[in-house]
């Protein structure tokens, strides 16, 4: 897949993260035009970001969260709640996350992302009862 050890080190915190059907389903689906997109972010955010020791993928979740609500960005939040789940972050973690994101971002950006979090919150309960 990739030719260098950090794309293999993100490759791995992806999966971990966000799920090996995930992961390996976006990595099949690139093309030509979209792989270095893909190569870039798994090498870079997964392999440098969040293969730092400092934090740990439970703190890196909770950041997600909250500037991806600061920014709107509706599907990552989604695909990052169930991340963070996986990560151990919980429900009431989340909630309050998000509460601290209506006073620090707006009440409508925290209106969306709670739309968005209860939804993808469901689909990681219902995927955990039938796995």
């Amino acid at each position: 897949m990739g030719n260098n050890d950090e794309f293999d080190k993100g490759f791995a915190n992806r999966k971990a993260v966000l799920g090996a059907s995930h992961v390996e389903k976006s990595w099949a689906n690139a093309d030509d035009f979209n792989r270095p997109m893909q190569k870039l972010v798994t090498e870079y955010c997964w392999g440098e970001i969040w293969g730092d020791p400092t934090l740990p993928f439970k703190t890196r979740s909770m950041l997600n969260l909250a500037m991806l609500t600061a920014m709107s960005q509706h599907h990552e939040l989604s695909v990052h709640v169930k991340g963070a789940l996986k990560n151990g972050v919980t429900k009431e973690e989340i909630r309050s996350i998000l509460m601290q994101a209506a006073v620090y971002c707006g009440a409508p950006l925290a209106l969306a992302a709670f739309r968005v979090a209860s939804e993808a919150i469901s689909a990681y309960e219902a995927q955990a009862q039938s796995s």
